[in-house]
């Protein structure tokens, strides 16, 4: 019994022994922090002024395209015509369905493929907030002040489509998602123009206007019309992951730059489920919303199978050497503790993400009475597809939830499969990381699954090299205010982006 005790404790020693050297000698990317600042903002009144004069311009898209106010669009399209005069001189521009707009800047070399930047006009409602009165100052692009504001919305520091310029930052819906970018690519070409640079590559910019309903009218054609006059990309550069500040990813001691190198697909299935109806005084022993019961529960007890893709692999690679001690040691020895690991990726809500396609209950609909039996109740069940996983599982997984149930199904939306994952070992990436470098030289830079759904996507058929990156450095409630309330950005988060921009499209070659 001796012996045996002894070869168990050699048993663990030797085990111990593997996980700690393993542990020690795992290749984590070494993140070396700059001796600097990076680069730092130059006054730019002017850049700013532009930005927020776009952002007065309430270009929301909401529902169908038969609903949509165009006018808006149209008088956007004049306000980037008048702002940028030197671009609309020296490209060849055009648009795409009346309001998609396209630019090219014409490179000095031949046979090599251009860059194209996406971005998207159109931004979500500002939302539905009280009205208060609030004593503030907002500036118009001549920077005189006006009278102080007696109606913001509640929530808002400012008016959701004031452009107010208050406090080092830009106000208003689309400040982030999208008119930040879409107008530091305008100043970064603007720049390279009017400063001479000629770039070896075409430099393509594309902005759609319908992006938050789906984007079939503006990026999809757009696509489709770059891929009819036989274009590929050598790279597309698109919105998807951001600098989390500090203290923003668990465990993380540093600023984090998350490369969107794939996003996930996305289904929507209505549930109708049948039973009987009827006066609840007389009710059956299983009603159609006992049944619907039985199916979401089953859908939120049974997920689709939780994995770490290669992706999320590399990401883990890149961050973890900056990680305690046990989750390095988590990540070095998968071969025995991916179970532990994937267990507690998945008690997280964002990190789960990562690992499963996720499973969202988000609509039901059953008896308008409190005494009346629906013969059916209707719920919606949202599924965000992890690459690896297809269309095909995520109807399978239904039918097996559904199963032994009178249902019909219905996909809503647009449906997609998860999109392909662009490689990191390219000219395109390389650029990325270093032109957040540029700018925030201290940010471990990693390659990341964007969750939300782009405009990215949709140009997979003219490049197999798409990046999702947004070079804005930002915290929680920041980021939160995206599609939410008081969504502002930065005046040195914006100078920063258009620095980071004109740097890519200079040195795209060099």
């Amino acid at each position: 019994m001796k012996k045996f005790l002894l070869a168990i404790l050699g048993i663990l020693v030797i085990l111990v022994a593997i996980l700690l050297v393993k542990t020690y000698t795992y290749p984590f990317k070494k993140n070396t922090a700059g001796t600097s600042e990076g680069w730092k903002p130059v006054k730019n009144d002017s850049a700013v002024m532009r930005l927020s004069g776009g952002i007065k311009i309430p270009t929301v898209s909401t529902g169908s395209m038969g609903v949509f106010n165009y006018e808006p669009f149209d008088r956007f399209k004049e306000y980037l015509k008048n702002s940028y005069p030197l671009v609309y001189q020296h490209t060849e521009n055009y648009e795409i369905n009346k309001h998609a707009l396209v630019f090219k800047l014409k490179g000095s070399g031949s046979g090599l493929e251009p860059v194209l930047f996406l971005s998207h006009i159109d931004v979500v409602p500002p939302g539905d907030a009280d009205i208060k009165s609030k004593e503030q100052n907002i500036f118009r692009p001549d920077d005189q002040p006006l009278p102080p504001v007696s109606e913001v919305a509640e929530d808002w520091d400012f008016e959701p489509f004031s452009g107010a310029v208050a406090h080092g930052r830009i106000y208003g819906r689309g400040a982030i998602d999208m008119k930040g970018m879409l107008f530091s690519l305008m100043e970064s070409m603007n720049n390279l123009i009017r400063n001479g640079e000629t770039p070896k590559r075409d430099i393509y910019l594309a902005f759609g206007f319908d992006e938050e309903v789906g984007g079939q009218k503006g990026a999809m054609q757009i696509a489709e019309h770059f891929k009819k006059a036989g274009l590929t990309f050598d790279a597309v550069y698109d919105e998807g992951g951001l600098i989390m500040e500090k203290g923003n990813v668990a465990g993380v001691d540093s600023d984090v730059a998350v490369v969107g190198c794939a996003e996930k697909g996305f289904l929507s299935a209505k549930i109708q489920v049948k039973g009987l109806g009827g006066h609840s005084s007389m009710p059956p022993m299983e009603s159609a919303i006992g049944k619907a019961a039985v199916i979401m529960q089953r859908l939120e007890d049974q997920q689709m199978k939780p994995v770490i893709t290669p992706l999320i692999k590399n990401f883990f690679d890149n961050i973890g050497g900056s990680m305690p001690f046990t989750s390095r040691l988590a990540i070095a020895n998968q071969w025995l503790l991916s179970p532990l690991l994937i267990s507690q990726l998945t008690k997280n809500n964002t990190t789960n993400a990562l690992v499963r396609t996720t499973t969202a209950l988000t609509m039901m609909k059953g008896s308008d009475g409190t005494n009346v039996l629906s013969p059916e109740v209707e719920f919606v069940a949202n599924f965000r597809l992890l690459p690896g996983n297809t269309v095909k599982d995520v109807r399978d997984h239904i039918a097996k939830a559904t199963e032994g149930f009178d249902v019909e199904v219905e996909e809503i939306d647009n449906t997609r499969e998860a999109s392909a994952v662009s490689p990191t070992n390219t000219r395109a990436y390389k650029l990325i990381e270093a032109g957040i470098k540029e700018i925030h030289p201290g940010a471990i830079v990693t390659p990341y699954l964007t969750m939300a759904g782009t405009d990215a996507y949709k140009y997979q058929i003219v490049s197999k090299n798409i990046y999702r990156f947004m070079p804005i450095k930002i915290n929680r409630s920041e980021q939160q205010s995206i599609h939410s309330t008081n969504e502002y950005i930065s005046i040195g988060n914006y100078l920063k982006m258009i620095h980071y921009f004109e740097y890519i499209m200079k040195n795209y070659d060099k």
